[in-house]
């Protein structure tokens, strides 16, 4: 049985605490922006030109983000709701549906609900990607029911792991360099400016130096003591996808990375008697319910490593490359595929070799896998993915189901119920492996 006589909260990070002034001003700078007549750009994350945005002063509304932020601020129900009075299902992805509702409302009221941060202001365009799902093409498709701006859908592509990456390593490549001078074409006619390369290049430098220093913060957490809490890691990652390219993005990422170190030079865990660690191998968090990770916490068990929303894996700058385009889909075309050779030699399938990566890397003792109802293409697999890794590792795997926004969805007593059962079956392999 799990012991849970000594319960305390999260030794929670100053990084962390510092991530919702940046949301903040965020929202602030775009509803400043559009009341100047600078011209706002809804977004995706991962749609690879988060640097040409800023290149040319678009700015950027990650609207994937604003739905996240409903949930956690417990606002996201009258616009779950608008959407499905709209004829959405609720099994459409719980961002879109958010974003749905939020402009069904507004073109209904003529003006913004009041939600946190001011709303998303009016955007002067839409711009849509292929990557991860076909929410990302459709949901801004949609929302020409409730407002006449134009939309860019960028196709992104990610190779077949199957595939030798040195055959197509070079039509890859080319075809995402013509999908971004697509974009970049479009985004010139509807701004009436011209991308400048040498600007680009430098925004992609400090991004990739951020880069560098929110990986090397992560490799802190093979640590034991675990320094840095899985909640924590849900909010650290906001300045990476939905500020990069910025002096404040760099400063927070070295900030945090030195903040690690300390904690780990002084033996300062997220709880300080640390029994299991954890790996959050499968779907996205549960925004309206973060507080869950805490629960984790009191009963000693940590996350030093998250399949969702990690940092990107290393990427060299090469020295022949001067257009900046072309170096944004190389690296596309790398980020994507750093881990296929690792999986050819080992099981063959990337993610699954991935989990079996890190689980020696951060002495990993179970896995945790969210099913989001609403996003099929995080949670579809989760179940294979499983009973591939107990061919290699023979680590227990909880499952918890319920959405990314809608809280609907969710139930604490029954979630805690399982964790508690799960945590007794980790205690048990670890009792038992230490006998043998």
């Amino acid at each position: 049985m799990v012991d849970n006589t000594d319960k305390k909260k999260e030794n929670r990070t100053q990084s962390a605490r510092n991530v919702r002034p940046l949301v903040e001003s965020m929202y602030l700078r775009a509803h400043q922006a559009r009341e100047r007549g600078q011209k706002v750009a809804y977004c995706m994350v991962m749609s690879q030109y988060d640097e040409i945005l800023a290149a040319m002063d678009i700015v950027p509304v990650w609207t994937e983000n604003y739905g996240g932020l409903c949930a956690a601020m417990g606002t996201a129900q009258p616009f779950l709701e608008k959407a499905e009075a709209e004829g959405y299902s609720n099994l459409i992805c719980g961002y879109a549906r958010t974003g749905i509702g939020f402009d069904a409302l507004r073109a209904e009221m003529g003006e913004a609900p009041q939600t946190p941060d001011g709303g998303m202001p009016m955007p002067d365009m839409l711009l849509g990607s292929s990557i991860g799902c076909d929410t990302r093409f459709k949901w801004y498709q949609a929302l020409g029911c409730y407002m006449d701006v134009p939309i860019y859908c960028i196709d992104v592509i990610v190779p077949p792991v199957n595939r030798d990456l040195y055959e197509i390593k070079d039509f890859y490549v080319k075809y995402q360099a013509e999908q971004l001078r697509g974009l970049v074409k479009f985004l010139e006619k509807t701004t009436g400016c011209q991308l400048d390369p040498d600007r680009l290049m430098s925004i992609i430098h400090r991004a990739e130096e951020a880069r560098h220093w929110w990986w090397e913060a992560q490799q802190l957490c093979r640590a034991i003591p675990a320094p840095m809490s899985a909640r924590d890691h849900f909010n650290i990652f906001v300045p990476h996808h939905f500020m990069i390219g910025e002096e404040a993005t760099l400063d927070f990422y070295k900030e945090l990375y030195q903040e690690l170190k300390d904690r780990v030079d002084s033996g300062i865990g997220v709880v300080d008697n640390e029994r299991y660690r954890l790996l959050f191998a499968g779907g996205l968090p549960p925004w309206h319910s973060m507080g869950i990770f805490s629960y984790f916490g009191s009963l000693g068990a940590v996350f030093p490593a998250q399949l969702a929303y990690p940092p990107p894996d290393p990427f060299t700058i090469p020295d022949n490359i001067n257009d900046p385009i072309e170096l944004i889909a190389l690296r596309s075309f790398e980020r994507f595929t750093y881990r296929w050779e690792q999986a050819h030699r080992g099981c063959g399938d990337f993610w699954v070799q991935h989990i079996l990566d890190l689980v020696p890397e951060f002495n990993i003792d179970g896995l945790v896998m969210h099913g989001v109802m609403s996003c099929r293409a995080t949670s579809m697999g989760q179940i294979y993915y499983q009973n591939a890794v107990q061919k290699y590792a023979k680590l227990r795997t909880l499952f918890i189901g319920s959405d990314i926004v809608d809280i609907r969805t969710y139930s604490e007593a029954q979630t805690k119920i399982q964790i508690d059962n799960f945590l007794e079956t980790v205690e048990t392999r670890k009792s038992n492996k230490a006998s043998n």
